[in-house]
């Protein structure tokens, strides 16, 4: 059923009230203040100078974009501290963007008119919506890597990782529209309107998003959005074959790293992948809790850093063993991928303790300890087999 959507604005036009408070007076890019000192990570953190020099073509009206560039010489990524207020900085980084963005528009709708025959004078582009898994390049489908060698513009998502990204054709467009916690640089409603804008100019659209792209990715309301305006899409999924069977690459790539059949005869019959996020925030994970407390289960958890403690008390509560094996995968399948195993009664505390951050999967039954790295891996194993 077609979703109502109310938000419609042409970015040939405009893209957001410019109006707005905070946008009346623009201000350079360079006005924020980077520390080159934290730890590098795979993919795009929010205002880091990688994501500044990967967008780069998209600030060339602005003069101070070469001192931003300049900031920091050895290409490191950088994450930088803001004005406390967020969407004052998050609006004027998209004026500063909205000249080069409509350039663009003007070229592909010539370079569209010009091709005569071969393409439709009127006719729309393609929007291609991409799942890249859990960030390891190598397990992207060929089809996935075909459709971002040939993508006019790619709008990606903060947990694309950076090696994906790296695959990217010379003569494409890279725009940021990555989210996280308190901060998000494009509405959903702004990557609709991007999405349709650049289709409507007939170029070739490729929304990247980690994971895969109908799974708690807000891909199914990019779909139908575009479907409502007449746009075709073309969905990719983030999955490989694992075992003979299609697997989301967010799960399957991250527990194939550690030795964790998802499901296995005798041990787990069924695997259930869950959101670790209500819609509207909070510390609940949306009750889950009652039907998805099954020993013969094994639970994937997404975006459940926030919400375990809470989880895991409601699980055990309706009856799962609190003994029962789990894992915590910071960056799983990347260069700084870090692992916490415990049991699940003791996991919120030791992922505390270890200070993983986002984004973080976690896996949650007796199939962890056949992980070679479980703590007990070999007598575990060997029990769990027998039984």
């Amino acid at each position: 059923m077609a979703l109502p959507y109310t938000h419609h604005y042409k970015l040939s036009f405009s893209a957001l009230n410019l109006k707005k408070s905070g946008t009346s007076h623009l201000q350079p890019i360079c006005c924020v203040q980077c520390n080159s000192n934290v730890s590098s990570s795979p993919f795009t953190e929010k205002h880091s100078m990688q994501r500044y020099q990967r967008d780069q073509w998209v600030y060339n009206n602005s003069h101070n974009s070469q001192q931003l560039l300049s900031l920091n010489s050895d290409d490191q990524v950088a994450s930088c501290s803001l004005p406390s207020d967020g969407d004052s900085i998050r609006l004027n980084d998209i004026a500063l963007q909205l000249p080069e963005l409509r350039k663009l528009l003007e070229v592909l709708k010539h370079k569209r008119e010009s091709h005569g025959g071969q393409v439709p004078e009127n006719g729309p582009g393609n929007v291609f919506l991409v799942g890249t898994g859990p960030g390891d390049p190598d397990l992207l489908t060929l089809k996935a890597v075909k459709v971002i060698q040939k993508a006019d513009l790619l709008l990606y998502d903060r947990l694309v990782s950076n090696a994906v990204l790296d695959l990217v054709g010379p003569d494409a467009r890279l725009l940021y529209v990555g989210k996280t916690a308190g901060y998000h640089s494009r509405t959903q409603e702004e990557i609709h309107e991007l999405l349709l804008s650049f289709a409507e100019a007939g170029a070739n659209v490729v929304r990247l998003k980690g994971g895969d792209p109908l799974v708690f990715g807000r891909g199914g309301e990019e779909m139908d959005f575009l479907q409502q305006q007449g746009i075709q899409v073309k969905v990719i999924p983030g999955m490989t074959l694992y075992n003979n069977i299609l697997w989301y690459t967010a799960a399957s790539g991250i527990s194939a790293e550690l030795g964790i059949p998802l499901t296995h005869r005798g041990v787990a019959i069924s695997v259930r992948f869950l959101t670790g996020h209500s819609r509207k925030g909070g510390t609940d994970p949306l009750f889950v809790a009652e039907n998805a407390a099954d020993p013969d289960s094994t639970l994937v958890i997404y975006m459940g850093l926030s919400t375990l403690p809470s989880l895991a008390q409601k699980l055990i509560h309706h009856g799962l063993p609190p003994d029962t094996p789990a894992a915590a995968v910071e960056r799983g399948t990347t260069p700084q991928q870090r692992t916490v195993f415990a049991e699940l009664k003791d996991l919120a505390d030791k992922i505390k303790t270890a200070e993983l951050v986002s984004p973080t999967l976690i896996i949650i039954g007796k199939v962890v300890a056949l992980s070679p790295f479980w703590p007990q891996s070999s007598k575990e194993a060997s029990r769990l087999v027998e039984a």
